[in-house]
């Protein structure tokens, strides 16, 4: 018997990195999933991974800026598996620039998925979670929900109200047996960073060299893995912290503590 064995959970922006290594470890504790993603590809290869593991999975191709994407999302939930147990608010973008640099499109798109699609998400699970009387959901802030980032303006102001949101839900449903937080990363080593070459102008060092030399302000001294930060979200969706809402859990190698 997993963690998670008998449960439901929406994991949306799956199909790579933190969504994708906490798709496979729910599987791995017996989870049935619906799994969302815009890369259709790459969402069917996690389905059929998790799938493997003995569990149900779904994926939805969708873009959780769109209303009737998460409208869709939560309708198939409901239709396959009757209930919704989990939702991982994991879709998000990672943005630049400062408050004088930010383009109108950049903090429109930023807020649009990192704060509106949470807000949704969260509005269209909550009746059926108060229906059943339980549920748990999980956003991914950031580090920088907690402090600030320079040239990261809307990115830091998207990852900020993540966290008052999670607290504010958290308040408003904790009687109703609904339990909200956050996991909140630091810099995670995905997928994303070797496709868009973050390391590839590194001569004449090697990319481990590269990569070592640009974590040293961590205090740990390396990037996050996204196995890593999956094992705190499946803390916070499990049982074993079944007294814990409201909280922004810091996974961040000790960033914020200096």
């Amino acid at each position: 018997m997993g963690r998670l064995t008998g449960k439901i959970a929406i994991i949306t922006g799956a199909t790579s990195g933190i969504g994708k290594a906490t798709a496979l470890l729910f599987a791995n504790e017996g989870a049935d999933l619906v799994i969302t993603g815009r890369r259709a590809e790459l969402g069917q290869r996690v389905e059929t991974d998790a799938c493997a593991r003995g569990v149900r999975c779904v994926f939805v191709e969708a873009d959780q800026t769109k209303a009737e994407d998460c409208q869709r999302v939560v309708d198939v939930a409901l239709r396959e598996f009757g209930h919704i147990d989990i939702l991982f608010n994991n879709a998000g973008i990672v943005t630049s620039g400062t408050a004088v640099t930010t383009s109108e499109e950049v903090w429109n798109d930023t807020l649009a998925l990192n704060v509106t699609a949470v807000w949704r998400m969260s509005k269209l699970v909550i009746p059926q979670m108060k229906k059943q009387g339980r549920g748990v959901i999980i956003n991914n802030g950031s580090d920088w929900s907690v402090v600030a980032g320079r040239d990261a303006f809307p990115y830091v102001v998207s990852k900020g109200a993540v966290g008052l949101m999670t607290k504010a839900i958290a308040l408003d449903f904790a009687r109703d047996g609904i339990r909200v937080n956050a996991v909140c990363p630091g810099d995670t080593f995905v997928d994303r960073w070797l496709e868009k070459g973050y390391f590839e102008q590194s001569d004449p060092v090697t990319r481990e060299e590269a990569m070592k030399e640009s974590s040293a302000y961590i205090p740990m001294g390396r990037f996050g893995q996204p196995e890593e930060i999956a094992q705190a979200v499946l803390f916070l969706a499990s049982d074993d912290s079944s007294f814990v809402t409201g909280h922004l859990l810091l996974v961040d190698g000790g960033n914020t503590a200096q």
